[in-house]
């Protein structure tokens, strides 16, 4: 048996990238199970999904420009689908205000700046340079997904407790980022490789916060629940700022 060519090692790291990702984009399948049970999305935050269906539509768009990106084309294709369902299910249930809010958000990342990001590109980029245009937005997006754990991270180690830090989501979130960074290696699509290096990075340092207080000692109730108090003010002055933007 020959050695791997590019085009093979290609494909596996592509197809293993579409598998692995697939499992990521299932794994908030828990919380939506817990929201169609109570019959309501109280206590649970919309951004993270409206950013992940911003991004994989952003993706799905860089793919279809680059052309024969057909491993990015299925799994964002997939992935803005399952988004899709998650934002529909969030609305069915979610108060009065967080509906809107969710709207909002919908309407200030892909109908603004999904739209302009694509009106900027057809109007003032042309062939390769479009593409490229679109490669660059893409990347400092995926960093800016890649960098959200930090602060679950910095959680962490103000309370000593991995409760919002699952093991395996840190694990496949790791495994996904590597098999992306060498699927962007042997087609030599840098704007997909270099933000999965961060995302490899990120993952390592998770799995190892998750090994040094998986078994330390938790810090009081009273504690965490300051702490988680303080947290829920950052989500709603986040929210605040996101308001007046849009």
């Amino acid at each position: 048996m020959g050695s791997l060519s590019a085009k093979d090692l290609e494909f596996i790291f592509g197809l293993l990238g579409n598998i692995i990702s697939f499992f990521v984009f299932l794994s908030p399948l828990p919380t939506f199970y817990t929201i169609w049970k109570q019959k309501s999305s109280k206590g649970f935050q919309s951004i993270p999904y409206s950013v992940a269906f911003f991004s994989a539509s952003l993706l799905l768009y860089y793919a279809f420009l680059k052309t024969n990106a057909y491993m990015i084309v299925s799994i964002n294709g997939i992935g803005c689908v399952i988004e899709a369902i998650y934002l529909l299910i969030y609305l069915m249930y979610a108060p009065k205000k967080s509906k809107i809010f969710t709207m909002r958000l919908i309407i200030f990342f892909n109908i603004g700046g999904l739209g302009l990001m694509t009106a900027v590109s057809l109007l003032a980029f042309k062939g390769p340079k479009r593409v490229s245009f679109v490669g660059w937005v893409c990347a400092i997006v995926n960093i800016a997904v890649f960098a959200a754990p930090l602060s679950i991270m910095r959680q962490v180690i103000r309370t000593k407790s991995v409760e919002f830090m699952p093991f395996t989501l840190s694990f496949f979130l790791t495994l996904c980022a590597i098999t992306w960074f060498f699927y962007g290696f042997f087609v030599r699509d840098y704007y997909i490789a270099m933000p999965n290096v961060l995302g490899f990075l990120f993952g390592i340092a998770q799995m190892i916060l998750y090994m040094i207080y998986k078994n330390a000692k938790k810090v009081g109730e009273t504690n965490l629940d300051r702490e988680l108090e303080q947290n829920r003010d950052v989500e709603n002055n986040t929210s605040n700022i996101i308001e007046e933007a849009i």
